[in-house]
C-alpha cells in the first residue's frame, strides 16, 4: 500500500489558533489562502502516488463496467461507467453568481451520478469493488482480464454474503456503500453520526443495511465502526479518514472532467484557469479531485475546498500544518451545520498530507446561504441540491464579493482572467425526497417563483 509522504511546513505543536483570521474564529465568510500552497510540480513531485496509481484505478473501473451494467441497467449506455453531467449554467445566473457574465459557470453534476445520486458513489462504490476482486481474484472466481459480470452469479453472491462491509458516515458515503455492498450480497453495517438525516437511515434499512446510530458527531461514528469491524475477521472496514482507496476512486473523476472539457472545446492553461469549488467534509472527494486535476492540469486547476463557517475542518488542517490532527473544536468552532455532509470536526490527515501543498484555498460560508442558492439553482437551473451540495455556488458568491471589495490573493487574480471559467460541484440531493427538498426550498430567504 502507498504511503503518502507529509509534505514539509509549521509543526501544529507550534499553531496558536488565534492566528486564524478573524472571520475564521467568528464563523463568518471568508475566502482564505493557502500559505502552503506550492506549485503543483513542486508539490506533486513530493509524493509517493501519481499517474500510475490513479490510471490503474481508471483500469479498475473499466473492468467492473460489464458487471455495473448489469447490476444498475441505468448504467448500461455508458458502459458500466459511474459518471455525470457537464452543465454551462445560463448567463442569468452566470452574472447572480459572479456579478458579470463575462466568465463561465459549469457544473459537475454529481448530485444526479447514477447508482447513488452522489459524489460518494465515486470513492465507496469504487472501495467496495476493490474488496470484491480481492475476495473474487483469491476464489478463482474471475481472472484479472476476464468477465467481471459473472460477479452478479449465484456462486459469487455466497462468496461475498459470507463477508461483511463496515463504514461511519454522516449519510451520503454510508448510502453509497449500503447501495453497492447488497448488490453485490454482501452483508452491510453502516454506523451514523447524529448529524445524518432520518430519511438516509431509512433508505439504508430498506435495502436491508444494519444501521446503527449515535448520538455524537461524525468521528465518534467512524470510531464506533472500525471498532465494530475490528470484532469480526470477515468484516471489511472502509476508512473515510484514512482510505487510500476511497481517495483513488474519487481521483479517477479528473480525468472525466477533462474529457468532458475537451469534448466542450473549453481551454484549461495558464491564460485559461478553471476556478474549482469543491464541498468539502471530511476530505477524501474533494481532495482525490484535486490530486487528479493536478495530474492532468497542473497549476492551470485552482482548488478551492469550500466548508461551512462553523465545520471549516480542512482549512483548520491546513493552517496547523502537517504534525498532528486538530479539530474545528480546537478553533473555538462548534461543527454545527445544517450541511450534513459537510458536518466533520476533524480532517482527513491522510488527504490534508496528500494535498497540503495543492490545495489553493478555503472558502468557508453560511448555512442561510445554501438553502439560498438551492432555492436559485432549482428554479433557474433545475438542479435538485441538498444543502451541501449548493456550498460551490455560496462559494462562488463569496469569491465575487471579496474581489469586488478589492480583495487580494493569487486565486482572485486568476479568476479575474478574461480566460477563466468557474466550475462548481455539485454533490448530492437528487435523491432527496420530494418533502425534504420542499423543505429545503421553504428555508430560502428569497424564494423563485417560477419552475425550471
Amino acid at each position: 500500500m502507498i504511503s503518502p509522504e507529509p509534505p514539509s511546513g509549521r509543526p501544529a505543536a507550534d499553531w496558536n489558533p488565534d492566528r486564524l483570521p478573524p472571520d475564521v474564529r467568528g464563523g463568518r465568510p471568508t475566502l482564505w489562502s493557502n500559505p502552503r500552497h506550492r506549485a503543483a510540480k513542486t508539490a506533486l513531485d513530493r509524493l509517493t502516488l501519481g499517474h500510475r496509481e490513479v490510471r490503474d484505478a481508471e483500469s479498475r473501473w473499466a473492468r467492473f463496467g460489464p458487471l455495473l451494467s448489469r447490476l444498475f441497467p441505468e448504467t448500461a449506455p455508458a458502459g458500466g461507467r459511474i459518471d455525470s453531467r457537464l452543465i454551462h449554467l445560463p448567463a442569468a445566473f452566470q452574472r447572480k453568481l459572479l456579478g458579470s457574465g463575462r466568465n463561465p459557470v459549469l457544473v459537475k453534476a454529481d448530485h444526479d451520478l447514477p447508482v447513488t445520486g452522489c459524489i460518494k458513489a465515486r470513492g465507496g462504490v469504487y472501495e467496495v469493488l476493490s474488496h470484491a476482486e480481492e475476495l473474487a481474484l483469491a476464489a478463482g472466481l474471475v481472472e484479472p482480464d476476464g468477465d467481471y459480470a459473472r460477479l452478479a452469479n449465484d456462486e459469487a453472491r455466497r462468496l461475498f454474503g459470507g463477508h461483511s462491509i463496515v463504514v461511519g458516515s454522516t449519510g451520503n458515503l454510508g448510502f453509497s456503500v449500503g447501495v453497492i455492498a447488497r448488490a453485490l450480497g454482501f452483508k452491510a453495517e453502516v454506523h451514523m453520526s447524529s448529524d445524518a438525516k432520518s430519511w438516509k437511515k431509512d433508505r439504508l434499512r430498506a435495502l436491508a443495511v444494519k444501521v446503527v446510530e449515535h448520538e455524537g458527531d461524525y468521528t465518534t461514528a467512524v470510531a464506533a465502526a472500525r471498532a465494530a469491524a475490528a470484532r469480526d475477521a470477515k468484516a471489511y472496514f472502509i476508512d473515510d479518514e484514512n482510505s487510500l482507496r476511497l481517495f483513488l476512486g474519487y481521483a479517477v473523476a479528473a480525468a472525466d472532467l477533462a474529457r468532458q472539457l475537451a469534448a466542450d472545446d473549453i481551454p484549461v492553461d495558464a491564460d485559461h484557469p478553471l476556478i474549482l469549488y469543491l464541498p468539502c467534509g471530511v476530505g477524501g472527494a474533494p481532495g482525490g479531485i484535486t490530486l487528479g486535476l493536478k495530474l492532468i492540469f497542473g497549476d492551470a486547476a485552482v482548488c478551492l475546498m469550500v466548508e461551512p463557517v462553523r465545520s471549516p475542518c480542512m482549512l483548520v488542517q491546513l493552517a496547523a500544518g502537517p504534525a498532528r490532527s486538530v479539530s474545528v473544536y480546537d478553533a473555538g468552532l462548534d461543527n454545527r451545520t445544517d450541511a450534513d455532509g459537510l458536518a466533520v470536526a476533524a480532517a482527513s490527515m491522510l488527504v490534508a498530507r496528500m494535498i497540503g501543498e495543492l490545495v489553493d484555498g478555503c472558502i468557508t460560508v453560511e448555512d442561510r446561504s445554501l438553502y439560498d442558492w438551492a432555492s436559485h439553482a432549482w428554479h433557474e437551473a433545475g438542479l435538485r441540491l441538498e444543502p451541501s451540495a449548493a456550498a460551490g455556488f455560496a462559494a462562488a458568491a463569496v469569491l465575487a464579493d471579496a474581489a469586488k471589495a478589492g480583495a487580494r490573493s493569487p486565486v482572485i487574480e486568476a479568476a479575474r482572467k478574461p480566460g477563466a471559467t468557474h466550475l462548481i460541484w455539485t454533490t448530492g440531493g437528487q435523491l432527496l425526497p420530494q418533502q425534504e427538498f420542499d423543505r429545503v426550498l421553504a428555508q430560502a430567504r428569497a424564494p423563485v417563483d417560477a419552475t425550471p
